[in-house]
């Protein structure tokens, strides 16, 4: 038998926003996701879907594949120093006694920040390949919401970004990935990075136009003149980091010269498109008005800045409020994180009427609490929604109906993702006139099979949603919007 190339995979992500009210401690990665070697499930996370990948083609490439920990938090707030360096010393631990490998394949985020660093992917690698040497393929994936630097390009082979926001191809990427490294481990191709700085920050949906055209443009790309795959880095403008903003990586193979003039031809295109990609953010009132003359249901409404997965608490009450000071009926909001209110919700029961105090707990920017009269409709533990075909916790939770509205209380933060959020909890989206999502983009796919119409509201809150005002004290380039033209 010929002999076996050996695979370590391991993965270590969240997305860190520095200016949230929150931290991210073990604890935060045990709640969401935490599989030790050997026992991550079947069904892939947003970014460990390396594994799956890599052992669904272990047989047919011949990979013997050690595993090491795949951890996930929820997006939050800074991570803490200690929490950090005990996951990276596990995952090298882990590399270590793994050794010698020929391949080591990580799913990270890209985004992650603690007390003391400012880009722990780009330790990290910078790390693993001190350990492995310049002859093991290093491979990874990137969420686009993350920040690309020197490290990182400079101490891996390979990097696969997520092409869609929604990230519905965040499994076709990690299968790229094992494709990529499995050719080159074999001789098949000589990769080589180019990457393109757009000096840019900005919001890019790919569920729409123009950014739709331009995923499904360098798509086609790949596969033809020497070019083995595209990516596009959005950036994560609630990062306060050096490398902020929207960046291109192109990779060749052994064709360098032409991966360069490609990446910058295309980070040009994309830099034409500042200003123009994302939705028509919306006043709630404007929302409300036209939820109420639509001709067909359910409408959503998208709470865009009280978003989790930007990393912040998830507790806004600005919309809820609204909706029961406009008398909104047969409608239902998903969700406010309040673990203290969904405890109460348990030790009164299903069924229960009480006066409950919920949501706008952990900033002075999510509007005041709510105190109201509230039915206890039912309470669920280990409840969980779909995202693809992953799998996501929300933690203990409860539906009340207060002022007319469904609401769901969730005490692990979780933006949503897929109208299962309500049915599992025995609410039916599709009998609603009106669902409020406290997500960006990444519901979309799945409500846009359901609702004939989707409004994005934008309310200030505790995300850092301007570039121009945001206090970037370690941005050390210039980007639009910041200044009108960083190209010069």
């Amino acid at each position: 038998m010929a002999h076996q190339t050996r695979v370590f995979i391991a993965s270590v992500a969240t997305e860190t926003n520095t200016f949230s009210p929150l931290r991210t401690d073990l604890q935060d990665f045990k709640d969401s996701f935490y599989a030790a070697p050997g026992a991550h499930p079947v069904t892939p996370t947003l970014c460990s879907a390396v594994f799956p990948a890599a052992k669904a083609k272990a047989k047919e490439f011949n990979w013997e594949i050690i595993e090491g920990t795949a951890s996930w938090a929820e997006p939050g707030g800074l991570v803490n120093q200690q929490t950090w360096e005990f996951l990276r010393d596990q995952l090298l631990a882990e590399l270590k006694a793994a050794m010698p490998v020929d391949i080591v394949l990580l799913g990270l985020h890209g985004a992650m920040v603690s007390q003391d660093c400012l880009d722990c992917e780009g330790e990290l690698l910078k790390a693993v390949r001190a350990m492995t040497g310049p002859d093991v393929i290093i491979g990874v994936t990137f969420d686009p919401h993350s920040h690309l630097s020197s490290d990182r390009v400079e101490n891996a082979d390979l990097i696969t970004v997520f092409k869609e926001f929604p990230h519905t191809d965040f499994v076709d990427v990690a299968e790229a990935l094992v494709k990529l490294a499995h050719e080159t481990s074999t001789g098949k191709i000589k990769p080589q990075i180019s990457t393109f700085d757009c000096k840019m920050i900005e919001i890019l949906p790919t569920s729409r136009q123009p950014m739709r055209g331009f995923v499904d443009k360098i798509k086609a790309m790949e596969g033809t003149d020497n070019v083995l795959s595209v990516s596009v880095v959005h950036g994560f403008m609630a990062g306060n980091v050096p490398d902020l903003g929207c960046k291109i990586i192109v990779i060749t193979n052994d064709d360098k010269a032409n991966g360069d003039e490609l990446a910058s031809r295309l980070g040009a295109e994309l830099f034409s498109m500042r200003g123009k990609t994302r939705p028509e953010f919306l006043d709630i009132s404007i929302a409300f008005e036209k939820a109420v003359h639509a001709t067909a249901t359910p409408v959503v409404i998208a709470d865009v800045w009280d978003n989790p997965g930007g990393g912040v608490p998830g507790d806004s009450t600005f919309i809820l409020r609204s909706m029961m000071d406009n008398k909104v009926r047969n409608a239902a909001l998903a969700s406010i994180w309040d673990p203290i209110a969904v405890r109460t919700c348990f030790s009164a029961g299903e069924g229960a009427q009480l006066r409950l105090r919920f949501g706008a707990k952990m900033s002075e920017f999510a509007g005041d609490p709510i105190d109201a009269d509230v039915i206890v409709r039912k309470v669920k533990r280990n409840a969980v929604q779909s995202f693809g075909q992953s799998i996501v916790p929300i933690g203990d939770a409860a539906w009340i109906e207060v002022g007319g509205v469904d609401v769901i209380l969730n005490s692990v933060r979780s933006q949503v993702f897929n109208p299962d959020i309500f049915s599992n909890m025995g609410i039916d989206p599709k009998k609603k006139a009106l669902l409020v999502v406290k997500s960006t983009n990444h519901f979309h796919d799945a409500f846009s099979r359901i609702s004939p119409e989707i409004l994005y509201v934008a309310i200030d809150g505790p995300y850092p949603n301007n570039p121009v005002t945001n206090n970037y004290t370690n941005l050390e380039r210039q980007i639009w919007p910041r200044v009108e033209n960083p190209h010069g």
